[in-house]
């Protein structure tokens, strides 16, 4: 094989890694923010989950005095 045909067997195979690169990243990139949003997701998830808990144990805990009461 000639030095011209390596050089060019080289290069092509360096456009390749090139491109796999760019899709890499540009699929990380799409990754990181899908990760942001659902870790968003999680918290806003654990906020109402918090607040639904304490609005469950204050109706409870108004059951029970209503109860205590009759």
């Amino acid at each position: 094989m000639s030095l011209e045909k390596q050089l060019n067997a080289i290069e092509s195979r360096v456009d390749e890694l090139i491109a796999l690169c760019v899709g890499y990243k540009r699929d990380n990139n799409t990754l990181r923010s899908r990760e942001n949003q659902l870790n968003e997701e999680r918290s806003n998830l654990l906020r109402k989950n918090d607040m639904a808990r304490t609005k469950v144990e204050s109706m409870i805990s108004r059951l029970r005095s209503l109860e205590q009461e009759s």
